[in-house]
């Protein structure tokens, strides 16, 4: 199948939009045209880590419709509208007990670019593999071959070209606060980082009644964002007195949720819980986490969280039922940019000047 789609050649390198050719669908897979793709930060991995092969297709949040299907599938229909969300294998201990984050594939499924086999899908003009896998979609395309089990049907009344970031970003910060920490109404909740996954768990919080929500950034346009969606406290994450501020404003807070990655603001997230809370870590962490033994021998737990502890085919249709509720609008952080400007919309990122963008191939 002959596709357009946007290449990273080089970690030092823009992305570069070139026709390539990838696999028909498998008998468990289906082929679907891409109305949309959010831009996460997860897609830059690449540029990071040596044993991703580039060059490399990426793009893990994901919508579009369904145009050829596997001889096996018949959960899906040609002109299906679906959002698809991270791979798993589907029979392991944990996803067989609806727990499809903690796949023991998980990294070699969603993290390598590759097929749980190492094998790809795809190849350029001159013959050459690509790695198109990546979180099984590389939804940086026109069109992207998935796995069955990746999809999740939706209405087609919904505006899909906005629907891919429920398949990660939006799913994982509400998933954790949602599915994860099981916060409470009437309990206090810091979030540390209010991008997408941030501003989804202030979404989620304000769903179930959390009386204290506190938002941490370094960016002061973020923090106006916070505050609009459900935010009761916001503070500068460069603050010299940050730990007396949340204390202050939390009476020692039951919950943190860390989106940035960053040490010391994991340490400040659990010097801040009550002697009882429960630290969440999302994203990938950037350098070494040294933690005070006193700051857990008190009770307080740390979490490490993949893709909010979803099971997408339950929660993405939930997500859409708090949206069309008026609970959860995601819909209002994203900016739309066409996939050949993706470049663009990669620096704006870096520049945190959009909460969430979706390219439109």
């Amino acid at each position: 199948m002959e596709v357009t789609a946007a290449v990273l050649r080089d970690p030092h390198g823009v992305f570069q939009i070139e026709e390539i050719v990838i696999d028909e669908p498998r008998p468990h897979e289906i082929a679907v045209q891409i109305a949309g793709v959010g831009l996460c930060h997860s897609d830059l991995l690449p540029r990071q880590a040596p044993n991703i092969r580039l060059p490399i297709v990426c793009g893990h949040e994901g919508s579009g419709i369904v145009v050829a299907r596997g001889s096996g599938v018949t959960d899906f229909a040609i002109g299906d509208h679906v959002v698809m969300s991270f791979e798993s294998c589907g029979t392991c201990r944990n996803c067989v007990t609806n727990q499809p984050a903690a796949c023991l594939e998980f990294f070699s499924r969603n993290l390598s670019g590759r097929r749980a086999d190492g094998s790809t899908s795809a190849e350029d003009a001159a013959g050459e593999p690509i790695s198109c896998r990546w979180f099984g979609q590389s939804a940086f395309a026109s069109h992207a071959v998935v796995a069955a089990l990746n999809a999740v049907k939706v209405d087609k009344d919904l505006p899909l070209h906005l629907l891919g970031p429920l398949g990660c970003s939006f799913q994982t910060g509400a998933g954790a606060v949602l599915n994860t920490l099981h916060v409470q109404p009437g309990s206090s909740i810091m979030i540390f980082g209010v991008g997408a996954v941030g501003t989804a768990a202030i979404m989620a919080a304000q769903i179930v009644g959390a009386h204290t929500i506190v938002a941490v950034d370094l960016n002061v346009d973020r923090l106006r964002v916070a505050d609009k969606y459900g935010a009761t406290h916001s503070f500068d994450a460069s603050a010299d007195d940050l730990p007396y501020q949340l204390r202050r404003a939390t009476q020692g807070a039951d919950y943190a949720l860390d989106t940035t990655g960053a040490p010391d603001m994991i340490v400040t997230a659990l010097t801040a819980l009550q002697p009882l809370g429960v630290c969440g870590l999302v994203g990938v962490q950037r350098g070494d986490l040294v933690i005070d033994p006193m700051c857990l021998a008190v009770g307080r737990t740390v979490k490490g969280i993949l893709e909010g502890d979803a099971v997408a085919r339950r929660f993405i249709p939930l997500l859409i039922e708090r949206w069309r509720a008026g609970q959860f609008p995601f819909d209002e952080l994203i900016r739309t940019w066409p996939l050949a400007e993706i470049n663009q919309a990669e620096d704006a990122l870096h520049r945190g000047q959009v909460v969430k963008s979706v390219l439109i191939p």
